[in-house]
């Protein structure tokens, strides 16, 4: 069964950040009938109409329906489906944040979100075992994705054996055995990093923990033992630095 070329992005920040980001041909915008005198939909609605996009308000059923949930916030907006970057276009980037093992959509919205904060603006996604950036992601992500070059075309372990022997980035995965505090394993990075996080139930894979450069984790005071997975990631992005790291 072939792909479907177009999907239904929802969420108002979603909606406002599809259109900002520039990634994807526009089709239609469908708000909310009962939303009209929200504050956040009209200046949506506003903003659609300057950039162009048609609007057609409808109840709430017919927002359901498209959007395939009922927390879409009144606002859906269809539109071609998300564009991936190549590796090789991205190549040269400073920082750059590999998924490995994270299944959880929620989490790698949250985690994406960070990235765009943090400046972590390359990200890679495994074929296999992390989310592709459904509309679920998106909006998780506040829009997020829409503003990072991702890339989605090979396994964790390429990605990281291609960058570290072709490229020269010094690989940091982490993990909470890791023997070195993130915020010291800072001070030794000046070059390309590639930074791997893992997932809750399953963490980086040895096979990149082996070949990792530095395998750092987070100092802990408290009582629970574990991090959840977008947190950890994005102490470990602000502690790194992003794109005016040097």
């Amino acid at each position: 069964m072939a792909k479907s070329s177009v999907e239904y992005v929802y969420g108002i920040n979603s909606c406002f950040e599809v259109i900002r980001g520039g990634k994807r041909k526009i089709y239609k915008a469908f708000l909310g009938e009962r939303s009209v005198n929200n504050p956040r939909i009209k200046k949506l609605a506003d903003f659609l109409t300057k950039n162009g996009v048609a609007i057609e308000w409808t109840n709430r059923e017919r927002l359901n329906q498209l959007s395939g949930v009922t927390d879409n916030q009144g606002a859906v907006i269809r539109a071609s489906v998300y564009k991936y970057d190549t590796l090789e276009s991205v190549v040269g980037s400073e920082r750059i944040l590999l998924l490995d093992n994270v299944e959880d959509p929620h989490n790698v919205g949250a985690i994406l979100r960070s990235a765009e904060i943090f400046g972590f603006n390359t990200i890679l996604l495994p074929l296999k075992g992390v989310p592709e950036i459904y509309p679920s992601v998106i909006k998780v992500s506040a829009g997020a994705c829409e503003h990072l070059k991702i890339v989605r075309e090979a396994n964790s372990n390429s990605y990281v054996r291609k960058l570290q022997e072709e490229h020269r980035y010094k690989v940091m995965a982490l993990d909470e055995k890791g023997s070195v505090d993130i915020k010291n394993a800072a001070k030794t990075v000046r070059d390309r990093i590639l930074l791997v996080i893992g997932g809750e139930d399953r963490s980086v894979g040895q096979y990149i923990l082996n070949r990792a450069d530095i395998v750092a984790s987070i100092d802990q005071s408290g009582k629970i033992n574990s991090l959840n997975a977008s947190v950890a990631a994005g102490i470990a992005m602000f502690v790194l630095g992003g794109k005016d790291a040097s």
